[in-house]
């Protein structure tokens, strides 16, 4: 009977435990608006208390070009002996659940935030916050409409990014040259009101238009693939004399291609980022080229602008110029897919 008590007892207090466990974890991880992790996906360098550390808040890490870009930070850091915590939305539709994170992260009084907006406006309250609060803040990839940031009173030390416009120049202008400077042609754009999609499809668009060549379509496929096999099969099927498809992003390109295969016409399709199944494509002989951005280098620069922002203690005013630094694409053909795919 005594061991039986014992045994009890011993139940009671094992179960006791397990359910104060399972309350504490439930309670160690909160989120934003649309379950936007508060927490950093990733964290490199020194446990140095917040106002020591740097922070980046980065559209999503669920394409290999944001995830480059987070591998150059954490490499950058490493480096430069710094710590950094890096964030991310759920989606590039996230657009409250990112609002979140960088608000979040202001909480933390970071001494400098780095920030790649799904748009070109979502995240400029919050960023005038930051301003005010003496956070120095440095705009990546995505850029900021300055007009509308400086009017709440926001600033920021300096954009870098990829060259957009020239980015969509060379995809188009390799196109030209692959098929003769004859024949129609379109575009398959990003997310309305993404200015890096809707710089690269102007950029495009001028290299057609200098050819004199008919663009007989230009539509958004929101960044998404399985959209842009859709757009593209619209257009073959609506213009059957359509000689290529230039595209503002790999993954789209990659439904793209699916697309041309299906219908059996020789269409070459461009496409935008380097990713690796993109590069591969290339090398199998499907997609003509894509247009490489170094997604590494730029986000290692931003994170070099947000520590000489915080050793210069610049001063960010409202409505001054925003420098920008801009890293130079690679325009990746047959020729050399090879030597830019990840081993």
């Amino acid at each position: 009977m005594k061991k039986l008590k014992t045994l009890v007892a011993g139940l009671l207090i094992t179960a006791l435990t397990l359910s104060m466990t399972a309350c504490g974890s439930a309670g160690s991880s909160s989120t934003g608006s649309n379950g936007a992790a508060s927490q950093p996906t990733d964290s490199v360098g020194s446990t140095a208390s917040g106002a020591d550390q740097y922070a980046v808040v980065l559209k999503v890490l669920s394409s290999q070009f944001w995830q480059t870009m987070r591998d150059g930070i954490e490499a950058e850091a490493k480096k430069q002996n710094v710590k950094v915590d890096i964030y991310a939305a759920n989606t590039e539709d996230d657009v409250e659940g990112q609002v979140t994170l960088l608000e979040n992260a202001i909480s933390k009084n970071y001494k400098a935030i780095g920030v790649a907006p799904i748009s070109d406006v979502n995240l400029n309250n919050a960023i005038a916050d930051a301003t005010k609060k003496g956070i120095k803040i440095v705009d990546i990839d995505e850029k900021i409409n300055m007009d509308a940031l400086s009017q709440l009173g926001g600033a920021c030390y300096a954009y870098v990014a990829t060259d957009n416009k020239g980015v969509g120049k060379i995809g188009a202008e390799y196109l030209i040259k692959q098929i003769g400077g004859k024949g129609e042609v379109a575009i398959v754009e990003g997310k309305a009101g993404a200015i890096s999609g809707e710089n690269r499809r102007d950029g495009a668009k001028e290299a057609f238009e200098a050819a004199n060549l008919k663009i007989v379509e230009s539509q958004p496929a929101d960044w998404d693939r399985t959209k842009a096999y859709d757009v593209a099969t619209n257009y073959i099927t609506a213009h059957p004399d359509l000689k290529a498809i230039y595209c503002c992003n790999d993954t789209m390109a990659m439904g793209v291609q699916e697309a041309v295969t299906a219908s059996g016409k020789d269409i070459k399709v461009c496409g935008t980022d380097g990713n690796n199944d993109a590069i591969q494509s290339v090398a199998d002989g499907k997609l003509t080229a894509t247009v490489a951005q170094d997604s590494a280098a730029i986000g290692a620069k931003g994170l070099d602008l947000m520590m000489e922002a915080v050793q210069k203690n610049a001063e960010l005013k409202p409505g001054a110029d925003v420098p920008t630094f801009g890293i130079d694409a690679i325009l990746i053909t047959k020729d050399n897919a090879s030597q830019h795919l990840s081993k």
